[in-house]
């Protein structure tokens, strides 16, 4: 029995385009695209002449207090306006190149959002905070950015022509990824 669990196993990578090489990869993909979304509200803030710090997972004016508040908005929209770009760039050259790699990058960029999302606490993330600054309704801002992503994220599936079981791995290695850089976050 577990003889033939392997074999189903290799089976399903290998069909998924997975091997130990895509696996490594998910760690840098994990981390460059936390800091590319971070790179976002920092980018965002300091083009509107905020001092801006810049971690792993956090962005902020250096004094804690953005010279306004349309900074602090435009701030919180940098982070998923360049996990968007993100998403599209890598998009673009999975079409072109149809690689594994670029594909794991529009896939990671729609994942981070989705799990940041459900399971960090809604009201904690950019999305629910525009919405809030905005004064929309909360879930508003983060339902239109989650269906950009996965209208992204599928049209890269499509082109990469991976079936649901696929995609599930690359779930799981997501999972796994995402786990990684919150542990690390919180030691650091």
């Amino acid at each position: 029995m577990t003889r033939a669990l392997v074999n189903t196993l290799r089976n399903d990578l290998k069909e998924s385009q997975i091997n130990w090489n895509v696996m490594m990869a998910f760690i840098p993909i994990a981390f460059l695209t936390f800091l590319f979304h971070e790179l976002g509200h920092w980018t965002f803030g300091a083009v509107l002449g905020n001092d801006m710090t810049i971690s792993l997972n956090n962005s902020a004016p250096r004094n804690g207090n953005f010279i306004n508040d349309t900074d602090a908005l435009w701030s919180a929209i940098g982070g998923p306006v360049f996990t968007l770009i993100q998403a599209l760039l890598f998009l673009l050259l999975t079409g072109i190149t149809k690689s594994v790699y670029a594909f794991s990058l529009t896939f990671f960029a729609a994942f981070s959002r989705f799990y940041s999302l459900v399971f960090g606490g809604i009201k904690l993330q950019d999305e629910a905070r525009i919405s809030a600054m905005l004064d929309w309704n909360t879930f508003l801002v983060p339902a239109i950015v989650l269906i950009l992503l996965f209208v992204i994220c599928w049209q890269s599936i499509r082109l990469m022509k991976l079936s649901i079981k696929s995609t599930g791995y690359f779930v799981v290695l997501s999972v796994f990824a995402e786990l990684l850089v919150i542990g690390i976050n919180k030691l650091v």
